[in-house]
């Protein structure tokens, strides 16, 4: 994603649901690509009409990513340990 929106040749961005591109501050994205003239495209844009609704599904969806995260680098961590104490054998 960092690589597609420094890249000044994408013009248009197409997403299948708008939360791919961004779990959070959707729009603030949309108006930096729009001030650059580029755009982005949302084919399937059906989401909740309630804000509230919209706001708690980013929230939870931001800590569900937080947490796997967190999951993915203790288990990288945990192997780096484990291949150090295996090179010292």
């Amino acid at each position: 994603l960092n690589r597609l929106l420094a890249d000044p040749t994408v013009g248009t961005l197409i997403v299948e649901h708008r939360d791919r591109l961004a779990r959070m501050n959707m729009g603030l994205v949309e108006s930096a690509l729009k001030a650059q003239g580029r755009r982005i495209i949302v084919v399937d844009d059906t989401e909740p009409d309630d804000d509230l609704v919209r706001d708690m599904t980013e929230v939870l969806t931001s800590f569900c990513a937080r947490l796997y995260g967190r999951r993915a680098a203790r288990h990288r961590a945990e192997k780096a340990l484990e291949a150090m104490r295996d090179e010292r054998v």
